[in-house]
């Protein structure tokens, strides 16, 4: 085994858009230590290690201190094109926690089996999958999923709002399986 020194030990590959990111995140990490005052307690006549905020400020500080490191790394270090590119794709994954976002608030209004169902096969339309065996596939891993969480895991998640408008036999089944 070859022992490499430590300037190789400590090389870093530097990604595109690393900078927006070590800014994003100092930024994001002094907002936080801006708001200790307001959001953690400081006791008087409190041991330290029993004080609300000590863990907090610690942690705080810490990502603060490492994210200034981050930042000064990488403004330091050679520029490398593309980021721009690198920082639209991070944006673009955005739209799967929208899409989870509207999951969620769809499941109240029509159930959770409807809701899963929906969600699985126009997720599989929006990845590419327009083939009929593959939607059904999407649609049937989403029963499987709800059976799974509401049977055998037994997971209490409130029922939808269209349930009221079933007649009392399927809304009573639809209640306790779905």
């Amino acid at each position: 085994m070859k022992l490499k020194t430590l300037k190789q030990l400590f090389q870093r590959y530097r990604r595109p858009g690393n900078l927006f990111f070590a800014t994003l995140f100092l930024a994001g990490s002094l907002f936080l230590v801006s708001q200790l005052s307001v959001q953690t307690q400081w006791r008087a006549g409190t041991k330290m290690s029993a004080q609300p905020a000590l863990w907090p400020i610690i942690s705080l500080v810490g990502m603060t201190i490492f994210a200034a490191f981050n930042w000064i790394s990488s403004v330091s270090s050679p520029r490398i094109p593309g980021r721009w590119e690198e920082v639209a794709y991070w944006v673009r994954s955005i739209e799967y926690v929208l899409w989870f976002m509207a999951y969620v608030a769809m499941v109240p209004l029509l159930g959770y089996l409807p809701s899963s169902i929906i969600f699985a096969v126009t997720l599989a339309v929006r990845c590419g999958y327009r083939d009929a065996r593959m939607l059904l596939a999407a649609a049937l891993v989403a029963v499987v999923i709800v059976l799974l969480f509401k049977t055998f895991l037994q997971v209490r998640i409130p029922a939808g709002m269209v349930y009221d408008y079933l007649p009392a036999v399927l809304r009573k089944f639809m209640l306790t399986n779905f």
